[in-house]
């Protein structure tokens, strides 16, 4: 009942502005408020009004959006929580079949991706810092610039 009261004051101040609008030759935006202005009372004599009211103070169907939202927690919660573990249970299978004995190791073992633990020791991940001191300096490039250098030439550069 109460729905129904704010509903058809909201439309007829809509209406009223409306009016205002249209006397001061706004007629595109006036025509603009009169539908927005309708769609109150267009949503009480659809009965959307009366049923939104009926979800809205029931507890029963507060509780009902409690139960989902505490199950969407748990979905968010266990995939954030396999994410950090390492994988899912398709890569936990994997890996337990290559450490069984007589199995055949991979080749090469993959880059730890950051934030992932438990895949990899960190120590593995990255290079001994002696070997990084050892490593031999690339090379300078030996491309030619000759092409490059013509076109810059000619625009005087």
């Amino acid at each position: 009942m109460i729905a129904e009261t704010v509903c058809s004051a909201v439309s007829a101040a809509g209406l009223g502005i409306a009016a205002i609008t249209a006397y001061r030759k706004r007629f595109l935006s006036a025509t603009r408020i009169f539908a927005y202005s309708l769609v109150p009372v267009g949503l009480v004599l659809t009965g959307v009004v009366g049923w939104v009211a009926d979800i809205v103070f029931k507890p029963s169907v507060w509780l009902g959006f409690g139960m989902l939202a505490v199950a969407w927690l748990l979905f968010i919660t266990t995939r954030a929580v396999e994410r950090r573990s390492g994988g899912t249970r398709k890569e936990r299978k994997a890996a337990a079949r290559a450490a069984e004995p007589g199995a055949v190791a991979p080749a090469a073992p993959e880059p730890a991706l950051p934030g992932r633990t438990g895949a990899q020791p960190q120590a593995a991940a990255r290079p001994a810092p002696q070997a990084k001191a050892a490593a031999p300096k690339a090379a300078a490039p030996t491309e030619d610039f000759s092409d490059i250098e013509e076109i810059l030439k000619k625009h005087g550069i």
